[in-house]
């Protein structure tokens, strides 16, 4: 996608193929960085302080951290010392137990000698193959757009997103953005309602930031106002990315979205959750049984931006001695969704549905 100017993955290996570099999200938007990361140490890093954050990049940053843990260590012991500080570095998205797992099971059986250079091109494997699962989704996502479209020939279609689910959050074209970014290619005029996401702010840094990047027309809006403009009449559709779908078809995505699904629901607006299978769970029947993220207190009671004189600052926006609780993640039930957008298409959010479509998950 565009940056600046210019064509950008969100990670990508480096020159001499010993390191990787990453776009370093807590700068944006008001700084674009990038980071090389030259060991574990450091991808952990990156994936527990958010330098990388969305469930398919962490993913992808999580098989990059293995592979340069082989680089620098091949035994059993190291392998199985760099998956098990990968898998805990966060605990809800389950691409990155997904990702470390896929990577132990590969890298096991080989000799050490033979492991660094195969955990390298296995995690550059995975970065291809994300981006190939978020660009099918943006073409199922945009039938669903067309179609909408159609029923309002000549009119301009509002989506609504939460938090972000676009390119910054995998390696590339997004999930939940990537059918916007594809009808907006195509031509389809559409406005895109942004909320801000507290207490982190990835939709008002980062989703904002890239639609602005790419020429997407979008409005930032505070999260509470989701249900008014709804009520209002000025949502056509929601659309938001997820950390894990459950068997049943419950959502786990960014705090707030159970909220959204909720207002949708009562105004008869369609919300759709773009769901790549890496973040399909087969092994967890409901959504009760998602391990919820609790993140520091300072996300709530501080937040970081840009002062009137130019620089960036961290301020406190409560009174000191106030406690905060920082619940990461929500969960929205199935009879919410108006369906999965997949890569292999649109799902119903069911048990059923989700099985038929991903046979050789469930086999799994």
């Amino acid at each position: 996608m565009r940056a600046l100017g210019q064509d950008y993955r969100s990670i990508f290996g480096d020159e001499d193929g010993q390191g990787v570099v990453i776009i370093d999200q807590t700068a944006l938007p008001h700084r674009f960085e990038t980071r090389r990361l030259a060991s574990l140490d450091e991808a952990v890093t990156a994936i527990a302080d958010m330098w990388v954050r969305g469930a398919p990049l962490i993913g992808v940053t999580a098989a990059y951290g293995v592979a340069l843990a082989m680089r620098a260590d091949d035994s059993d012991a190291a392998l199985l010392e760099a998956c098990a500080r990968l898998a805990g570095a966060r605990p809800t998205a389950v691409n990155l137990a997904w990702a470390v797992e896929e990577m132990r099971r590969l890298l096991a059986p080989l000799a050490p000698s033979e492991r660094a250079r195969a955990a390298y091109a296995a995690a550059a494997a995975i970065a291809d193959e994300d981006v190939a699962i978020n660009a099918a989704i943006g073409d199922h996502g945009l039938a669903v757009i067309r179609a909408l479209a159609a029923s309002k020939p000549g009119q301009t279609l509002n989506i609504m997103t939460h938090c972000n689910a676009g390119w910054l959050a995998t390696v590339d074209w997004g999930t939940a953005t990537a059918p916007i970014y594809k009808a907006h290619d195509a031509g389809l005029p559409l406005h895109v309602w942004v909320s801000e996401t507290r207490p982190r702010n990835q939709g008002a840094f980062l989703t904002a930031w890239e639609l602005g990047e790419h020429g997407v027309p979008h409005t930032l809006i505070v999260d509470n106002s989701a249900g008014h403009l709804m009520q209002s009449g000025l949502v056509d559709l929601v659309i938001v990315g997820t950390d894990r779908v459950t068997a049943c078809g419950d959502v786990c995505n960014k705090i707030g979205t159970y909220l959204k699904a909720l207002a949708a629901h009562d105004n008869g607006v369609p919300f759709y959750v773009a769901a790549p299978s890496p973040s399909i769970d087969f092994s967890l029947r409901e959504g009760r049984d998602i391990p919820i993220e609790t993140r520091s207190a300072r996300e709530v009671t501080h937040m970081m931006g840009r002062v009137e004189s130019g620089g960036l600052a961290t301020i406190r926006l409560s009174p000191e001695g106030t406690g905060a609780l920082n619940h990461g993640f929500d969960v929205t039930p199935a009879r919410l969704v108006s369906g999965l957008m997949t890569e292999r298409g649109v799902v119903q959010a069911n048990a059923k549905a989700l099985a038929a479509a991903f046979p050789e998950r469930v086999a799994g």
